[in-house]
């Protein structure tokens, strides 16, 4: 047996490429913790900075977080699928409660001052990446958590899952990106083209917001650094093939 064994290593380069992209997630964190705090006044629910606490939520949920719930059969390479199935799905979890303050912040914040929703390319990108996200999670806590789906049809949905997964960590970026754009034009117009240090320090957390994308996205797609089956995965899904593909009696579900 390989009971005594220690865990394989992870593959070279995996662990270097991890800590990159959470050393960028914890600085854009930061970056735009600095914006709001030297340049907008701070964050605060109830009052005029309650706006703020919308960049902060989207960039720390649906970012920042939904980053590393995608990582995360990257990193626990070698736990259990179910315990790391359950993580992936806590982590998206938080991110769609962050995400879910940020975007009653904004309406009423636009409530109390009498600002139209909705009007802006940034709140139907925003909008659709937070409604979709919140279908892929309930749709992946129905297929993969619940007991109920079958073998088969798991198998024909995981693609799509895994596709929609990064495709909608790519639009959650593409949203902040237009938002921060937006936040730049409607309190800096006149001044931002002069590289105003608050233009400066915005585009850079544009900047970082992408590099995050693209180190996070990179990671994913690496085939040789997906997540191995363990032993006992590869026993249940022989045993099912086995069932689906011999005379099983009684037709084995």
């Amino acid at each position: 047996g390989m009971d005594g064994a220690p865990p394989p290593a992870s593959p070279a380069g995996l662990s270097a490429y991890v800590a990159v992209s959470q050393l960028l997630g914890l600085t854009l964190l930061a970056t735009m913790g600095a914006w709001l705090g030297l340049y907008r006044g701070g964050v605060a629910w109830q009052s005029p900075l309650q706006f703020n606490v919308h960049p902060l939520c989207m960039v720390l949920g649906m970012v920042f977080l939904q980053g590393d719930a995608l990582l995360v059969y990257r990193v626990f390479r070698h736990e259990a699928k179910h315990s790391t199935k359950v993580l992936h799905a806590l982590l998206h979890g938080l991110a769609l409660v962050i995400a879910l303050v940020g975007v009653v912040a904004v309406f009423e914040s636009h409530r109390t001052k009498g600002i139209p929703d909705m009007y802006s390319l940034h709140s139907w990108c925003g909008m659709a990446a937070f409604v979709l996200y919140l279908l892929q999670w309930l749709l992946g806590c129905g297929f993969f958590l619940l007991p109920g789906a079958s073998f088969s049809l798991r198998g024909r949905y995981k693609p799509q899952h895994v596709f929609f997964g990064i495709a909608l960590f790519a639009l959650s970026i593409a949203a902040c990106l237009l938002g921060i754009t937006e936040m730049l034009l409607f309190n800096i117009r006149d001044s931002y083209s002069h590289f105003v240090p608050e233009g400066v320090l915005a585009n850079t957390l544009g900047v970082m917001l992408v590099a995050f994308g693209l180190v996070v996205g990179y990671v994913l797609t690496r085939d040789d650094w997906k997540r191995p089956p363990l032993a006992e995965e590869l026993a249940l899904s022989m045993d099912f093939k086995t069932l689906t593909e011999g005379e099983s009696p009684g037709g084995g579900s």
